[in-house]
């Protein structure tokens, strides 16, 4: 399963890639505001960090400013991957930029016919926000696996199910469980999944054990 980063913040993305825990990064129109650096400046700087692919994402939302936008942040660095709305508009980009060689990030995905429409649309990712799901009493992971079993019906489909708006470990461990391809985790979740109040215990006993020997490995 690949670990993707939901950020902008260019420090953050340096440390967790020397855990191994970067095999690419997605931002949006909010993360690159939080950041407050110029958009085109902060991507190509995000696209040295990581060889993955970089979601960068347009801001117009018709068919001919959506393509320009697209056209324009694919040119920032080769591992840029656009990111467009789940609209008529957006999929329609999906299909042009597809054909022209460019990876597609199809965002704001809510149903599984919406995943079909744009894995038919050719998109390399799609990106179901199971969070925002959960936040209306929905359960976003349903369609996690309704996606991944629509699309493991069809061998031809080859659009990644990218598993976004993830708040906690437990949504981590069950889109593993559901077999998506690509999980995207702001720093902080990242972080919790390696914590474990069991681990903490057991090192400190060790330690604690180890100092009673009065002994130095070096």
């Amino acid at each position: 399963m690949k670990f993707f980063v939901d950020t902008a913040e260019v420090s953050e993305i340096r440390a967790l890639a020397e855990l191994g825990m970067v095999d690419g990064v997605t931002t949006n129109p909010s993360l690159i505001a939080k950041s407050g650096r110029n958009m085109a400046e902060v991507i190509a700087e995000i696209c040295t960090v990581t060889p993955g692919h970089v979601s960068a994402e347009v801001t117009a939302t018709d068919y001919e400013g959506m393509l320009a936008e697209g056209r324009f942040l694919r040119g920032i660095a080769e591992n840029v991957c656009v990111k467009v709305p789940l609209t008529e508009a957006g999929l329609r980009v999906c299909r042009t930029l597809t054909d022209e060689g460019t990876p597609v990030n199809v965002t704001l995905c809510f149903s599984p016919v919406q995943a079909l429409l744009a894995a038919k649309a050719g998109a390399t990712y799609i990106s179901p926000f199971v969070g925002r799901l959960d936040d209306l009493a929905q359960d976003g992971m349903q369609l996690i696996a309704d996606i991944v079993q629509i699309y493991g019906n069809y061998p031809n489909l080859t659009t990644q199910v990218l598993v976004a708006s993830i708040r906690h470990p437990l949504h981590m461990a069950q889109a593993a469980k559901l077999g998506a391809d690509v999980a995207t985790l702001p720093p902080a979740v990242i972080r919790q999944l390696i914590k474990h109040p069991l681990t903490d215990r057991g090192l400190e006993a060790f330690l604690a054990d180890w100092k009673k020997t009065g002994q130095s490995i070096l």
